[in-house]
């Protein structure tokens, strides 16, 4: 029997935290008409926000950029109260938060003083202590926007390429842009070669995980040379090893590309001595 997937019971908006059924948002709010807002999404691990900051952090960086003014500080007193309101306190899970450009009449420019809308939301989530089965991917070309960079909610290119990665039974897609792997669809991918680790830069093609932000310090700690380059969809099968980073995805190895196998080993030396500097790291 499938399990029905189960929803929050309660939801920060704009100060208060209500049952999820009585937080309602204007169908007029930038966010549903445009998908003119920012996200972000971080594990609480044994009562601990893991890099808790570091994601605040990003989700200014990404108003900013989008030009949206909001005050935060409310938002992030608030949490602590909205896990004690979902019986998240002190557990496992993974919060939510999201901020739109707020409600305003339906035209592609918006008028100055909109309200922003504020939202967060909590669910349980264990994160396993690591990934140590490698996932299948394959690989298409991006044919997202320009701002990768920007943690935004407009994420229909994202889903396309998501579904598309389930459809062909794989766990994710590689995007391919200017002639080399970027990232995919909801992860970092890092490849090593002879024990050295490539990785995109993190520009405007990228979302500068914070995982792959924790990754790289862990490759500088244990001497693992960094070269932040992408790799050329020809050149993937030259390599040992590839993985992939995110919050939920953790490190992931990846032994499958375009149907074709990678390497025999479930994770390379270098992507299982990251993983458990990881693990580590989470206090497991």
């Amino acid at each position: 029997m499938i399990k029905k997937p189960s929803y929050p019971t309660k939801v920060y908006l704009n100060g208060e935290i209500l049952a999820a059924e009585q937080a309602k948002i204007s169908v007029f709010d930038r966010g549903f008409i445009f998908g003119d807002g920012v996200y972000e999404v971080m594990a609480c691990i044994r009562g601990r926000f893991f890099h808790k900051q570091a994601h605040m952090d990003r989700l200014k960086r990404s108003m900013s950029a989008i030009g949206i003014q909001a005050d935060l500080e409310e938002l992030e007193a608030s949490i602590p109260g909205l896990l004690q309101a979902t019986g998240l306190n002190g557990k496992d899970c993974l919060l939510y938060i999201q901020v739109t450009r707020g409600v305003a009449p339906r035209q592609h420019s918006y008028p100055d003083g909109i309200q922003p809308t504020l939202m967060m939301y909590a669910w349980p989530k264990i994160l396993p202590d690591h990934n140590p089965e490698p996932v299948p991917v394959v690989i298409r070309e991006d044919f997202r926007w320009h701002r990768c960079d920007i943690k935004m909610t407009s994420l229909l290119g994202n889903v396309m390429a998501n579904q598309f990665a389930m459809e062909q039974d794989c766990y994710e897609t590689l995007f391919e842009r200017g002639g080399v792997i970027t990232e995919a669809s909801h992860c970092n991918v890092f490849f090593v070669k002879e024990g050295e680790v490539y990785t995109h830069p993190a520009d405007q093609n990228i979302l500068d995980g914070i995982t792959r932000q924790v990754v790289m310090e862990l490759c500088e700690k244990h001497q693992f040379k960094i070269h932040l380059r992408g790799i050329a969809p020809g050149d993937v099968f030259d390599m040992d090893e590839a993985f992939l980073t995110g919050t939920s995805t953790q490190i992931t190895p990846i032994n499958i590309i375009d149907g074709r196998e990678l390497h025999p080993y479930k994770q390379g030396p270098v992507t299982q001595k990251l993983q458990q500097a990881f693990l580590r790291l989470k206090g497991r």
